[in-house]
């Protein structure tokens, strides 16, 4: 019989061949959601050993399951359960680490294991930005993380991860691993796999060698044209949507992605940022609908947040403010891996509660002061809904004198802004992402006295003046806590629910949750990706299936069957 772990460790060394349930706890462990077992986590060290031990793992007949930063909230790249009819070998691409620019930045190559923290570090001294620099990098998320989930991120102009250039291994029919090259880049030795993948990852090609006609995107360009459209009845973006399906992008983990190539984009100079409030909806969605057609330029970012949003985040996020504030993002991946460890060590012990990463970190949060500024917190005393506004300088010279005239003239409006100081302006963004961890802290924090939390994130109408939800009481009795906040002007919200002691948060979210969305006309998620908790829809199954024919490859997302050749399950 083949020791496979064995194999395994004489290609990445035994350090990097975790087996032992402590040891792989932090990455068969969801962020949020989703565990089970796994063989063996497999750490490579280089675009070679990964295609080494991709190619053990197919030719035994395992189960791939690919891990990038495990910072997803559904559950897509750990395992769902222990029902499998295969072993799983989890591939962790954290050591990966490698980002190579190309005409002079205008363009990058990823590597599996570069983060959008190192991204945005390394294009800063070009005067660029990513495709994503608010949220995500807080948190450490990976650039062919955000590409292979079709995510979204806060950044109006720039639309979800998108592109059509990769390069990647695909398993075929056959149980055979074949690498693709689509990066639009020729190597020497294009026949051999892994002299391909070392001349990429040192960089072994010249300018020459590199293909700029054009023919495929490097990211989803007629998003600005589709966020304009404000009297379309669908939404803007969403994971499922067909036309931003193309191989490596929405992949969820079917291919084994070597390297993906990216546009960078020119970063905004001398940027302000203004703070509304109202209590009225329509306000918000007058503003929403003027800025997106009024004005030639697009905003940078425009975020919500609800006052209940608002004061959670405040005592149950200030922790996460203070230390991005003071430290930067830099250092917040390492934070995480920390996290991990510290609830993998407690649940060794029954008496240990669940969660005592996050009772550790609120017990500390008590002793630090709130991280709202003053004129934010005389917002949150007035009104119900807040809007961060963050534009260009040029913009700003039109979209000030525009909102004084618009919450003084009358135009049947209610509210009122200002224009933020450089640190208010920092620290109203960093409030709001704080938000989206906020909710499992409360929970965490809480215990029995909650049955747990769902989390949406839900693709709006284009056209939806009634955006704000309003639930009929048999749901809203079942819950405590409500939270909204999201991307407005792309009409993308992110809605976190807590739910009372006894009550089962799946059994709400899909009974009573997805029928009200359903009716509403909106999809979700819009850029979490299904992961296990949703239904894929036909097109993106169907993308799955011409992806991984053999579903060798994180079998079950989309809530698909997880046996081989794509077997219907049984009834």
């Amino acid at each position: 019989m083949v020791d496979l772990v064995g194999e395994l460790k004489s290609v990445v060394g035994t350090r990097y061949v975790l087996t032992s349930e402590s040891a792989t706890y932090g990455y068969r462990k969801g962020f949020r959601f989703g565990d089970g077992r796994v063989e063996a986590v497999v750490i490579p060290g280089s675009l070679v050993e990964l295609w080494r031990v991709s190619k053990l793992a197919v030719e035994s007949g395992r189960i791939i399951l690919m891990q990038a930063a495990n910072t997803g909230l559904t559950g897509g790249s750990t395992p769902d359960g222990n029902d499998y009819d295969r072993p799983i070998i989890l591939i962790s691409t954290r050591r990966l680490k490698g980002i190579q620019l190309l005409g002079e930045g205008r363009q990058v190559v990823c590597l599996p294991g570069a983060d959008l923290y190192e991204l945005e570090e390394k294009l800063a001294p070009l005067g660029r930005e990513p495709h994503s620099v608010i949220g995500s990098s807080c948190i450490g998320a990976s650039v062919l993380g955000g590409v292979s989930n079709n995510s979204g991120g806060a950044l109006v102009q720039r639309g979800p991860a998108y592109t059509e250039m990769a390069l990647y291994g695909q398993v075929d029919a056959e149980g055979r691993l074949n690498l693709v090259n689509h990066l639009g880049i020729r190597f020497p030795d294009e026949a051999v796999a892994e002299s391909v993948l070392d001349a990429l990852e040192h960089g072994r090609y010249s300018p020459d060698d590199v293909d700029w006609s054009g023919t495929r995107k490097a990211h989803d360009d007629d998003y600005v044209n589709r966020i304009r459209q404000v009297d379309e009845a669908s939404p803007g973006r969403y994971n499922a949507d067909p036309g931003r399906l193309f191989e490596a992008s929405g992949n969820a983990g079917k291919l084994i992605v070597f390297a993906v190539r990216l546009d960078t984009f020119p970063a905004a100079k001398d940027t302000a940022v203004f703070y509304l409030g109202t209590n009225r909806t329509d306000t918000l969605e007058k503003v929403r609908r003027h800025l997106l057609t009024a004005f030639e330029e697009l905003p940078v970012a425009g975020e919500y947040m609800h006052r209940d949003a608002f004061a959670i985040a405040d005592e149950y996020g200030r922790d996460t403010v203070a230390l991005i504030r003071f430290l930067g993002t830099k250092h917040l991946p390492l934070m995480f891996r920390l996290k991990a460890r510290v609830d993998a060590f407690a649940r060794r012990f029954s008496w240990v509660p669940d969660g005592l990463s996050d009772l550790l970190m609120q017990s500390g949060s008590r002793f630090l002061p709130s991280q709202v500024p003053a004129r934010m917190r005389a917002y949150h005393e007035t009104y119900d809904h807040h809007l961060m506004l963050r534009v260009s300088g040029t913009l700003a010279r039109q979209v000030r004198p525009w909102l004084e005239s618009f919450f003084t003239e009358g135009q049947e409006v209610e509210g009122a802004f200002f224009e933020c100081t450089a640190q208010e302006g920092t620290l109203a963004f960093l409030h709001r992402f704080a938000a989206a961890g906020a909710a499992n802290r409360y929970v965490a924090v809480h215990g029995r006295k909650t049955g747990g939390m769902m989390a949406l994130d839900v693709a709006l109408r284009r056209n939806d003046w009634e955006w704000q939800e309003r639930l009929p009481p048999e749901v809203d009795d079942q819950l405590l806590l409500k939270l909204y906040y999201g991307h407005f002007l792309c009409h993308v919200m992110h809605q976190d629910y807590v739910v009372r002691p006894g009550v089962d948060p799946m059994e709400v979210e899909t009974t009573m949750m997805w029928p009200i969305l359903d009716k509403r006309g909106a999809r979700y998620p819009a850029e979490h990706n299904v992961g296990h908790l949703y239904h894929a829809p036909q097109s993106m199954a169907a993308h799955y299936r011409s992806l991984d024919p053999c579903n060798c490859l994180n079998p079950g997302i989309g809530r698909q069957t997880k046996k081989k050749n794509w077997v219907a399950e049984s009834v």
